[in-house]
């Protein structure tokens, strides 16, 4: 069952946590992430991006830019930028977008759990990337962005939620992408003993978004059991800042492919060899987005055409009866010669927020035809996960992104 615990959180001081909280570390390159901090010096970037502190000729990975994150940290609370709660408490962490709201509570989950599958994954990871993140939390003694984690909704936890959400909220703020985001502690000892409770009886947890981010606080919990070969289980290395959300309140967006070049071929005969392995229904110069699982929009030659995959040929397999898989192994690999689009530089990824005139600009930049996919399910993620095996690369995405900076998990 899973063991998700309150924490003494260290947050930003009330009056701050606009200024402070900022957008996941990976959603920016080097330069975007120095002009957002050009433009609001209180932001947490500086801390998940400190080479923004650096100049150019400074390698974003070189040891001194991880010990000018952790000075940065710890200055900001030596100063009152960050305050710290003086007793373990559970948060509530609403976000609304676009007038749709999801909370999620914040606490902290087990890294034994993690390894023991308790917290399943569905996606790979990369060494290069979870040792900057492992970096990162050893030389800052802190986990500083959460992990994204999903859950089977609970009545429970959902009772507790509601009532504190009827007190005044810590903090309420809109971002600048316009997200509102609402705050509130739950502190009372007997909703937290039910939230705890409620959790304990949970035997799945999942990883919506953010692997990297839970394998490297797993492994820098690794490694401090064994710098401290008496650990007791208890101390805070062994348990790693998490958002987790209900599933009744998650959505996953779009996760469209441009795609570079047709393999040799013409539109027209492009066009036709589609057809012969979909139901194709020509749509005309308007984006229409797919409307149900088993289809899909492209955007071909200045045209939308509207995709069905054929009634029958849906595989009940977890991972193979994904649209993006049967994208893949029908059209894209075979037709298209994209055999490995995590490594293939002819096929790109476009995030469902940007919408599908993103994909028309692409296609006429540098792209000949785009696929709009239809948003992979919250169930088709538990089933895949559930079944031990991984998505496809983009397969999902989440939004609104959780903040960085509203909670940080001291070691």
């Amino acid at each position: 069952m899973a063991v998700i615990r309150p924490f003494s959180a260290i947050r930003p001081a009330r009056e701050l946590a606009d200024k402070i909280a900022a957008l996941p570390y990976d959603v920016y390159n080097r330069e975007e992430a120095k002009e957002a901090v050009s433009g609001n010096p209180l932001s947490f970037l500086r801390i998940d991006r400190a080479e923004t502190q650096f100049d150019d000729s400074v390698d974003i990975y070189a040891p001194e830019v991880y010990q000018r994150a952790h000075d940065i940290l710890w200055g900001m609370v030596e100063d009152g930028s960050f305050v710290k709660e003086e007793k373990d408490c559970y948060y509530i962490y609403e976000l609304t977008m676009n007038g749709r709201t999801q909370t999620g509570i914040t606490a902290c989950a087990s890294i034994d759990d993690y390894e023991r599958g308790v917290i399943k994954k569905h996606e790979n990871t990369r060494a290069e990337k979870e040792q900057d993140r492992i970096n990162h939390v050893d030389i800052c003694n802190a986990q500083t962005g959460p992990i994204f984690l999903a859950y089977r909704a609970n009545a429970a936890i959902n009772e507790v939620v509601a009532a504190v959400k009827r007190e005044e909220a810590l903090y309420d703020f809109i971002s600048d992408d316009g997200i509102r985001h609402r705050v509130w502690v739950i502190s009372d000892v007997k909703q937290i003993h039910t939230v705890e409770g409620a959790f304990a009886s949970i035997g799945e947890i999942y990883i919506a978004d953010g692997h990297h981010r839970a394998a490297s606080a797993v492994k820098v919990g690794q490694k401090r059991r064994s710098e401290h070969p008496d650990y007791s289980g208890e101390e805070e290395f062994n348990y790693f800042l998490s958002v987790l959300f209900p599933d009744e309140e998650l959505m996953i967006m779009d996760y469209n492919r441009v795609v570079k070049d047709l393999n040799g071929m013409s539109e027209e005969a492009f066009l036709k060899k589609v057809s012969q392995l979909f139901e194709v229904k020509e749509l005309g110069i308007q984006p229409v987005k797919p409307d149900k699982k088993g289809s899909f929009s492209m955007y071909l030659a200045g045209k939308w055409y509207g995709c069905r995959i054929p009634e029958g040929e849906i595989p009940a397999h977890p991972v193979a009866g994904l649209d993006v898989s049967i994208l893949q192994e029908k059209l894209l690999s075979p037709v298209l010669g994209i055999e490995d689009p995590k490594t293939d530089g002819r096929i790109d990824f476009v995030g469902g927020i940007r919408g599908l005139k993103e994909l028309e600009r692409r296609c006429s930049t540098d792209c000949k035809v785009a696929f709009a996919m239809y948003p992979t399910s919250i169930q088709e993620l538990f089933a895949v996960a559930d079944a031990g095996l991984l998505m496809p690369p983009k397969s999902t995405w989440f939004e609104p992104k959780l903040r960085s900076g509203i909670f940080i998990h001291a070691l």
